[in-house]
């Protein structure tokens, strides 16, 4: 215990302690102003001003991590003296208005807040109230805190991205600068090679971009203006107003809420319903200028702005671009894009843009678009599942508690930050994920390459010919595929627009086919309920079948009608895919038969099961007849006696496998390219990092008159950033030092499907 006088002069340097004094009875709070601290800017601790001006009312509020305090304050008026505002600076108090300051906020506590709101997504109001508590003081109005959060918050993002060691100033920062980039994706004169345009073919998945779309102002302006992860408002809501009354097509896939919702979605008194997203599609890390607020849902209009604003500054030449609804997404884009303004526009037809769906949300459309946008039937994707977007959502949730009532600039500043944070973390966690990811791919590429390289050798000795006529081998799905490439192609060189917006050649002809085995199957069930309907109802009669209606495809028609040539070609193309579908169907089910049921015909289950498998050898017949019928130069009709038995005859027993061969043969592709990909986006990190970390030096070296006192700090902080880039680089090193000998392990070149 102190007298007055020592407690006083014990705490000059520490004016924010909390003091309890004896009565007599029991202790009292008391502050050190009531005791006549009394503190002075502008001069060291002990120093006296001739020239003090005391602050409005004689009433300073400082907020600090063990409370709210009021202090007496003084600041220092000599000729020499800088700003109210900076002398606050100096001692590290942020002051909530440059003018006239009567509130500040200690950086421990913003800090403390802005660390602890990435972690538990705290409110400001919320951490206030907290911090008032503590000293049971309610006299501070809470929105100043908030201000200065806000501010606290815009500075150390200008501070962290290098925008503040700018010779211009901050006014020079563009569009996007602010934002954290992606270190494992590629970054044209940041971590590729100059001569990365000019590599083979099949290394060109080593440098593609992987994107998923996700999903009053003048009051409260951002402070960022578009210069992180929101797009600039300005033009982003003057193109949404000019394309308002623009009608969304209806989807032609399954019942998307996002496309077929998107003009009733509910929005009466919402500024905004949501946001959309461009992200990476491998990392998860958000994207600079691609994000914006949705008004009715997951509008087009909305989505391509974002997607184009996101991507306009990429010089990279193949873009994978994933969506949720890219099936439907995707169609006119390129007419679309037309209409956007000119500092977003994207010119789709000089990159090799391919359309996927996450693996997760395909099985929710229908089967043509199961095998037009699927990763797995596509080459050089790797093992890309596009589904690491969906994680981000968990994570920034939780901040809508907050920010559904602030105005639109702080919600766009505030969940700018958080992406921020997100970004970063994303960063860090590189090192863990990828060593994890090539490790994972390795394992995978060896055991699937030795088990197809296994197979391979054991067939190639046995059945040659068979090998060398499966690697020639078609199906449906991969003539689906070829065919929505070239029609993408042509769509790009032709300037005229399709004869039906939605519906192009090979979707009408696969679907015809599909509604063709429809028909038959339909037909067979017709077929069993007529015979069954007459022993109820004797003379009943069969009525027009709905199996019986003419679908009118090119091979139907006859010449009757006109019909494009190209129709033609594409039906020739399906049914033969089809026709070695059948086959392959029809070998497995003989082969499952003969094999594994051999023997079982007494017991009930196995009984079931054999039929079940004569079922399908029926249909798979029925669809190789309707293929035969459309195919008349594939080879003679396949007829009842050719459907046998396959014990005893090796060489047709040896084509039921070929299904599997494929399956081997595709997943061992699709591992050695994730193993390809992955060794490149280590070696594009750390070419990142350094990159990052001489761009600091730089800004460091840039500084010339390094006597003044802020030259020096700008001088500390860029070789500081710099030291951390380097730092980060030799710690990914570290940890991926035995990925070089996994790397060893693989083929130099990655196999071509």
């Amino acid at each position: 215990m102190y007298c007055q006088d020592c407690v006083v002069g014990k705490h000059h340097q520490h004016p924010l302690h909390h003091l309890e004094y004896w009565t007599g009875s029991y202790f009292k709070c008391r502050s050190l102003r009531d005791l006549g601290l009394w503190i002075q800017l502008g001069h060291r601790v002990g120093d006296r001003c001739y020239r003090p001006c005391p602050t409005a009312r004689d009433d300073f509020m400082i907020i600090h991590s063990n409370g709210v305090h009021s202090v007496n304050l003084d600041f220092c008026s000599c000729e020499s003296a800088e700003a109210p505002f900076q002398q606050l600076l100096h001692i590290h108090w942020f002051p909530a208005s440059s003018k006239k300051p009567c509130t500040a906020a200690t950086f421990n506590v913003l800090e403390q807040f802005h660390l602890l709101s990435f972690e538990s997504k705290v409110s400001a109001f919320e951490f206030y109230q907290s911090l008032s508590h503590i000293s049971d003081n309610t006299g501070l109005n809470p929105p100043k805190f908030l201000h200065i959060i806000r501010q606290w918050c815009h500075l150390k993002l200008l501070k962290c991205t290098g925008c503040g060691h700018d010779p211009l100033g901050i006014s020079n920062t563009k569009q996007g600068d602010c934002a954290l980039l992606c270190p494992a994706c590629p970054h044209p004169g940041k971590n590729l090679l100059q001569d990365w345009r000019s590599v083979k073919p099949e290394k060109q998945l080593l440098y593609s971009l992987f994107r998923r779309v996700v999903s009053k102002d003048s009051n409260d302006p951002s402070l960022s203006e578009g210069w992180a992860y929101f797009v600039e408002e300005g033009a982003y809501k003057s193109y949404l107003s000019h394309h308002a009354n623009d009608v969304q097509e209806k989807s032609t896939c399954s019942s998307h809420n996002a496309v077929n919702m998107a003009d009733t979605k509910a929005n009466q008194g919402l500024n905004a319903t949501g946001v959309g997203i461009v992200v990476c599609a491998r990392h998860g890390m958000k994207l600079a200028n691609g994000i914006g607020d949705l008004q009715k849902g997951e509008r087009y209009v909305n989505m391509d702005y974002l997607f184009t604003s996101a991507l306009s500054s990429t010089t990279v030449d193949r873009l994978n671009i994933s969506y949720d609804i890219a099936c439907q997404w995707h169609r006119s884009l390129y007419q679309r894009t037309m209409s956007l303004p000119q500092a977003v526009q994207l010119d789709l037809s000089a990159k090799h843009v391919s359309f996927f769906v996450p693996k997760f949300h395909l099985p929710a459309h229908i089967m043509p678009c199961q095998w037009k946008y699927s990763f797995n039937w596509t080459c050089r994707v790797g093992c890309t599942n596009s589904e690491v977007p969906e994680c981000g959502w968990a994570h920034i949730n939780p901040v809508g508690s907050s920010t559904k009532v602030m105005g639109p600039g702080h919600r766009h500043d505030t969940i700018g930050d958080f992406f921020g944070d997100w970004n970063w973390k994303k960063t860090i966690m590189l090192r863990s994920t990828i060593h994890q990811k090539i490790s994972e791919a390795i394992m995978q590429w060896n055991e699937h390459q030795e088990d197809f390289e296994e197979l391979e050798k054991s067939l190639f000795i046995k059945y040659p010919e068979q090998l060398s006529m499966w690697h020639g081998t078609i199906t449906q799905a991969t003539i689906c595929l070829q065919l929505a490439k070239e029609e993408a192609r042509a769509a790009q060189r032709c300037p005229e627009p399709p004869l039906h917006p939605d519906i192009l050649p090979s979707i009408l002809i696969s679907a015809g086919i599909d509604l063709e085995d429809q028909h038959n199957a339909l037909a067979r069930c017709i077929e069993v309920w007529t015979k069954t309907h007459t022993l109820y109802v004797p003379g009943g009669g069969k009525a027009g079948a709905p199996e019986d209606i003419p679908l009118y495809l090119p091979s139907q028609v006859n010449h009757k009608f006109s019909c494009g040539h190209n129709l033609e070609s594409i039906e020739f193309q399906l049914w033969e895919g089809q026709a070695n579908d059948a086959l392959n169907e029809l070998h497995q089910a003989l082969w499952s038969r003969d094999r594994f049921l051999h023997g079982q015909g007494a017991n009930t289950h196995a009984h079931n099961c054999l039929k079940n498998v004569d079922a399908k050898i029926d249909l798979s017949v029925a669809k190789y007849h309707a293929a035969h019928r459309a195919l008349c130069t594939l080879g003679p009709l396949l007829a009842d006696d050719d459907v046998c038995s396959m014990s005893g005859e090796d060489d047709q027993a040896s084509e039921a496998i070929q299904i599997k061969w494929c399956k081997a043969r595709a997943k061992a592709h699709r591992w050695a390219e994730e193993v390809n990909l992955l060794l490149e986006e280590k070696w594009q990190t750390l070419q990142f990092l350094e990159w990052d970390a001489t761009c600091w030096a730089e800004r460091a070296e840039a500084i010339t008159d390094r006597d003044k006192p802020l030259n020096k700090g700008l001088r500390a902080y860029a070789e500081h950033q710099a030291n951390i880039c380097r730092r980060l680089g030799v710690s990914f090193m570290h940890t991926w030092h035995n990925t070089q000998e996994f790397s060893d392990i693989t083929h130099s070149e990655v196999p071509v499907n």
